[in-house]
């Protein structure tokens, strides 16, 4: 009260009381009556009680305004402590503490301590999260577009920090790594680019402008298009570096074959070290700067070109070289080709240029490989046929030897006969089996090859078919000779029991016109074997080149050497007399 008084000084002055006194005498001098006094102070006491209440309302709605604001604070109060992570109910004050002013007092500074911490942490998250969203949007290559971080105000705890800070160093970790292979991308277009002769600057420019340091920007792109990009265009650089290389290389390969045709002298050649010095170099080898320039290759073509018109004047010799190799090689593998026919018409390309030296060459290259390669799968066949001629060949020498009656005489040089004669009856042995290892080979070298194995132009199972077709009646011949010699013994026998002795005929020389040999009987000019043939023209057989027997050509191999059964009865007939009835 006193200090209202203080507050309100003219209230010392001025009562209820003394205000109620000058009423009083103002009522009396006015003269009003008791029923007016009455109800003016009734009317006064009403309006003395709406002024209280009045006041006890505004009381009672700001003491419920601090309890508000008390609940509210206690509220933030926990909600910041919530957000922060921090113990529930630390800094709270108990309900029943003191007044609501004390306990809003008594909160206010652990509120206004949380508050500002929450700033802080607010501050903390968004630098640690604009730092991730900038290095993710660099990996993206979308950092221009990205806008503040949203941050989630609701959980601002140092465990979800330390898991944005621990994200963080991830990606700081990876921009490091993506920015050393940019770095190192960036080296090795450089060295390429050096090597092939092409501006680095523009080359990188072209894949992100970030990259080139001339530039002045110090940020790169590490972002995941870049990092295609640049890689990409390393393996592009490499590509055309092979490239290069190879073509560089058959240049130089080139020039060596061109000086060696040509006999250019070192001199000349040592104008060229840069472009022979690579000629056997791998790709990671060729680091000198320019080592693959275009005007290099071009260098190096304009002298190829250069050589090739003055080589074009030897190209038939290097040509009909080339060639008779080939003969060379068909000729020893028993293949049978029109030799003149290709050299006609390697000169009528030459003549006309309708090709170049180098396609021509490499075809012939490619031929001469081909044929060798023909060669070595026919060798093993071809070693068989010639252990058959040769075989072949000793039972014609023993046949010969055999009908020879003064084999067994003690002339110069009968024992070294004896000792042909034994070996030539082994070798004779052997011939049945060879053959037929010889079909078993020539079928299935047919098989593999899907063609017919032709020797000198004839298939060689049909002349192994009629060898040994003329063979079988070579020893049905022989079978019936040793027939008739025996009737012939027995006849001769009975005569010189009746009329004495008659000298005879040798029935064992009727064989000697009709041999069965191999395919070499006599050679070529080149010392090469000839076909098998049949020498006799009187309806001897032959066979053609499709493995048909003709009747009508009588000139087959000239090698095969055989009498046909009719000649040899015709001879028999001719020299042995008729056999008479006994």
């Amino acid at each position: 009260m006193a200090a209202v008084e203080k507050q309100y000084p003219v209230l010392k002055e001025t009562t209820c009381a003394s205000l109620l006194q000058r009423l009083q005498k103002i009522w009396d001098e006015v003269g009003e009556n008791d029923e007016e006094r009455d109800k003016m102070l009734l009317q006064l006491e009403q309006e003395c009680l709406d002024v209280y209440k009045r006041k006890v309302d505004q009381a009672a709605k700001s003491r419920a305004q601090l309890l508000q604001e008390l609940a509210d604070a206690k509220i933030e109060l926990c909600n910041l402590l919530s957000s922060l992570g921090e113990k529930s109910g630390v800094g709270i004050p108990d309900k029943s503490s003191g007044s609501i002013k004390e306990q809003l007092a008594a909160i206010a500074p652990a509120l206004e301590h949380l508050l500002k911490q929450r700033e802080e942490r607010i501050k903390e998250f968004l630098d640690v999260q604009s730092q991730i969203d900038k290095i993710c949007g660099e990996i993206l290559g979308t950092s221009e577009k990205l806008g503040s971080p949203k941050i989630d105000e609701s959980d601002l705890s140092l465990k979800k920090l330390d898991g944005f800070q621990s994200q963080l160093q991830e990606l700081q970790k990876e921009k490091r790594d993506r920015l050393h292979k940019v770095l190192e991308f960036v080296s090795n277009i450089h060295d390429l680019c050096a090597v092939l002769g092409v501006d680095f600057f523009s080359t990188i420019t072209e894949v992100h402008p970030t990259l080139n340091d001339s530039m002045g920007m110090q940020s790169k792109s590490i972002s995941n298009n870049t990092l295609s990009r640049l890689a990409k265009t390393v393996l592009a650089l490499i590509g055309d570096k092979k490239q290069r290389l190879q073509k560089l290389q058959d240049l130089a390969t080139h020039l060596v074959d061109l000086w060696n045709l040509m006999e250019t002298p070192q001199e000349d050649r040592i104008l060229f070290d840069h472009v022979t010095c690579n000629i056997s170099a791998s790709v990671d080898e060729v680091t000198v700067p320019g080592a693959l320039a275009l005007d290099l290759i071009e260098q190096a073509e304009v002298e190829v070109k250069r050589l090739d018109q003055l080589k074009a004047s030897k190209m038939k010799e290097i040509s009909f070289k080339k060639q008779a190799e080939l003969d060379e090689i068909f000729a020893c593998a028993h293949i049978e080709i029109d030799s003149e026919a290709a050299r006609t018409k390697i000169l009528e390309l030459i003549e006309t240029g309708n090709i170049e030296p180098s396609e021509l060459f490499s075809e012939m290259d490619n031929q001469i490989v081909k044929a060798k390669a023909e060669a070595l799968s026919r060798k093993e066949i071809l070693d068989k046929v010639e252990k058959w001629t040769s075989a072949c060949e000793e039972e014609s020498w023993l046949e010969d030897y055999s009908r020879d009656d003064n084999r067994y005489n003690a002339s110069r040089g009968a024992h070294l006969n004896l000792k042909r004669a034994e070996k030539a009856r082994v070798l004779v042995s052997k011939i049945s089996s060879l053959v037929d290892s010889l079909v078993a080979k020539t079928r299935a070298w047919e098989e593999e090859h899907d063609m017919k194995f032709t020797y000198d132009g004839v298939p060689l199972l049909a002349m192994l078919d009629e060898y040994s077709m003329l063979r079988h009646e070579r020893e049905e011949d022989k079978r019936r000779l040793r027939d008739q010699k025996k009737f012939h013994e027995q006849q001769n026998t009975e005569q010189e029991s009746i009329f004495g002795s008659k000298p005879s005929p040798s029935p064992g020389r009727a064989l000697g016109n009709k041999k069965v040999v191999g395919l070499r009987s006599t050679n070529g000019a080149n010392g090469t074997p000839r076909r098998m043939s049949s020498l006799n023209n009187n309806g001897s057989k032959s066979v053609n080149k499709d493995g048909r027997r003709d009747s009508a050509r009588p000139i087959a191999p000239v090698n095969y050497v055989a009498i046909s059964k009719e000649d040899s009865r015709s001879h028999i007939s001719g020299t042995e007399p008729i056999p008479s009835s006994p």
